[in-house]
């Protein structure tokens, strides 16, 4: 029995002829005539042989030279690679790219027949080139063997050339080569059509098909919409072909010879105002300077008076608690960095406590575990004291072992707001 989709193949091409040669002027004789040549026509023992003829007019290509320059002859390209997990948008990682073919467009009506989806899901051309016993069942006619009907539709990846060839008129590269005794390789450059019109398929849909018009809609109301409205800005069309898209390819023709070119352009980075750290926080992010005055001021406060009293360690205090606002006002701008940036491998050596502490995708982990805040304020100290002695050089003034305590917070020397205060602002 033949396939459903070659007898509504067949039939619609039957429909099509008809309809161009069946005028109401005619007689009912006249017309009678036309239906009978139209059955003898496009009978599958009659339009079968004549497709598998006129296969050599068209070329199956997955790179067609003519995107390049519309006079370039080359060997067609049926490029087969294999998809790989790679990262890199290139042919063989999209799925379903649809090959291109060129030629004839009159004779397109044989590419669409070997485009048919039969009902097990592969196509026409596809059991051919497996010489599948169905296809054999399918092209089972009297006018014609099966190994002559096959030989004329795989003319259709046949180019004629005896050897792969190129053409001047196609982008060439020289790429370099180790290898190689000459040293390079010249490389032609090739469009694949499909993986360009699936691009601008997608675009479109992006753009104009019904759920994206429904998401628009709500927008404009103030609906709830799950999708979201989706744009593309900065699209540039491209044309192939001129008036004449269909002497480029098929592929071209069918798409009215105009595809999208996306925005390439250096993205405009605006600068970040704060270093996120791959190892520490403390020493990578804090900046001495922006805590300068607060050395300078400390210094001069001890220097005053070296006695260890009560408004000395109160000033200090204040000095202190300024550092702390400084450093919890630079930590709130890590965290406005996108969530998740600790993730990345670049970010390996960071501590854990610290990617809890200050990366945005922590939040409610924070909230729920604030182990990390005595970790946050026993290492900020520690680093105060290092970039405060630093910043003494030569004519320092060394903290005793009380005032160190003091600092990390390991000596009840801090009132109990002081280190609830301390504690908020590295929360």
């Amino acid at each position: 029995m033949l396939d459903p989709a070659i007898q509504e193949f067949l039939a619609e091409r039957k429909e099509g002829w008809l309809k161009k040669k069946i005028k109401p002027s005619l007689s009912e004789a006249e017309q009678a005539e036309f239906e009978q040549e139209a059955n003898q026509l496009f009978s599958l023992a009659e339009w079968l042989p004549n497709a598998a003829k006129r296969a050599k007019q068209l070329n199956l290509v997955s790179h067609p030279s003519k995107f390049s320059h519309p006079g370039a002859k080359t060997s067609s390209v049926i490029a087969q690679a294999r998809p790989e997990n790679d990262g890199f948008l290139r042919f063989g990682n999209v799925e379903k790219v649809e090959m291109d073919v060129l030629g004839n467009a009159a004779a397109i009506d044989v590419y669409k027949f070997l485009s048919l989806k039969l009902q097990d899901d592969q196509t026409v051309l596809e059991h051919l080139e497996q010489q599948s016993k169905t296809i054999q069942q399918q092209f089972a006619i009297s006018s014609e063997s099966f190994e002559s009907l096959h030989q004329g539709f795989m003319e259709i990846k046949s180019d004629g050339f005896s050897r792969v060839s190129t053409s001047g008129s196609v982008k060439q590269v020289y790429f370099p080569v180790e290898e190689e005794e000459n040293g390079y390789h010249l490389l032609s450059i090739l469009t694949s059509s499909g993986m360009m019109y699936e691009l601008k398929k997608r675009i479109n849909y992006i753009r104009f098909s019904d759920a994206a018009k429904q998401a628009r809609e709500d927008r404009k109301g103030g609906e709830y919409n799950v999708d979201g409205v989706r744009e593309i800005y900065d699209l540039t069309a491209i044309g192939f072909g001129g008036t004449k898209p269909q002497n480029i390819s098929i592929l071209n023709n069918a798409n009215g010879g105009v595809a999208y070119l996306l925005k390439s352009v250096p993205p405009d980075l605006s600068r970040r105002n704060v270093r996120l750290p791959k190892k520490d926080f403390f020493n990578q992010t804090l900046w001495t300077k922006e805590f300068e005055w607060i050395f300078s001021a400390l210094n001069s406060v001890l220097i005053e008076d070296a006695r260890n009293n009560i408004d000395i360690r109160l000033k200090r205090d204040e000095l202190f608690a300024h550092a702390v606002e400084n450093t919890s006002r630079i930590l709130w701008k890590v965290r406005t960095i996108e969530a998740g940036w600790s993730n990345s491998d670049t970010y390996d050596s960071l501590p854990q406590w610290q990617k809890h502490w200050l990366d945005a995708a922590y939040e409610c982990k924070r909230a729920e575990n604030d182990d990390y805040i005595d970790q946050a304020v026993t290492a900020f100290s520690r680093w105060f004291i290092t970039a405060f002695e630093a910043y003494l050089k030569v004519e320092k003034v060394m903290f005793d072992d009380v005032d160190i305590r003091h600092f990390i917070g390991q000596a009840d020397l801090f009132d109990s707001a002081m280190q609830l205060q301390i504690k908020e602002a590295f929360r």
